[in-house]
């Protein structure tokens, strides 16, 4: 189960597609839960 959580985690863990920074006119410039290994650790 912790194998899965982390591999979510990972897919959540990565900058917004650039598309999408053309869908929206660059009104979304990044990724706001955007988590760094060291600093934010997941709690599990």
């Amino acid at each position: 189960m912790i194998k899965k959580k982390l591999a979510k985690k990972m897919r959540q863990n990565r900058p917004i597609p650039h598309w999408i920074r053309m869908r929206t006119d660059n009104t979304i410039r990044y990724n706001a839960k955007r988590r760094h290994w060291r600093r934010t650790k997941l709690g599990f």
